[in-house]
């Protein structure tokens, strides 16, 4: 059998503090679970040479009616700083995915707006996703409900649902 740290772990806080240890694990295996999945989904990726943040504002221009959308919704939606909407569309931006420019109702706004190639690029790495069921093959729709479901609870409890 080979040495699992998160067990460890739990036996280690059930020792010093068991009405703790299930919380602590909970936490630690959403963490690792969390590494897992991102790595796992960061080479899916690889081939169409975006991230994880890369693909999910694509995909979001992607879905919106337009094809743009005001950058400051955008770091909404995805539930990010701005800096980070910036640095993601300015990346985008230098491979010809995404133009950006002023609103032409307030000079203020800036609209990140998806080009031909980044709906080609992101119809792609969908595909890639859809046939990696987003690095989750392992689960079935049933149990991917249940881990979603679980996770909302935890989402609702902190005040983020």
């Amino acid at each position: 059998m080979s040495f699992d740290p998160l067990a460890e772990a739990h036996r280690q806080w059930s020792a010093r503090w068991p009405e703790h240890a299930d919380h602590m694990a909970a936490v630690t295996a959403v963490m690792r679970v969390q590494q897992l999945l991102l790595s796992r989904i960061e080479t899916l990726l690889k081939p169409y040479g975006i991230t994880f943040a890369a693909y999910e504002a694509l995909r979001l221009l992607a879905f919106s009616r337009e094809g743009r959308l005001p950058m400051g919704k955008m770091g909404e939606r995805l539930m990010v700083h701005p800096a980070s909407v910036t640095n993601v569309i300015s990346r985008l931006e230098g491979r010809g995915l995404v133009t950006r420019a002023p609103s032409p109702h307030d000079r203020r706004v800036v609209l990140a707006t998806i080009t031909p190639a980044g709906r080609a690029l992101i119809e792609e790495a969908t595909a890639a996703m859809h046939d990696a069921e987003f690095a989750l093959d392992g689960l079935s729709p049933a149990q991917a409900r249940t881990v979603t479901e679980v996770l909302h609870m935890i989402r609702a409890s902190v005040g983020d649902a």
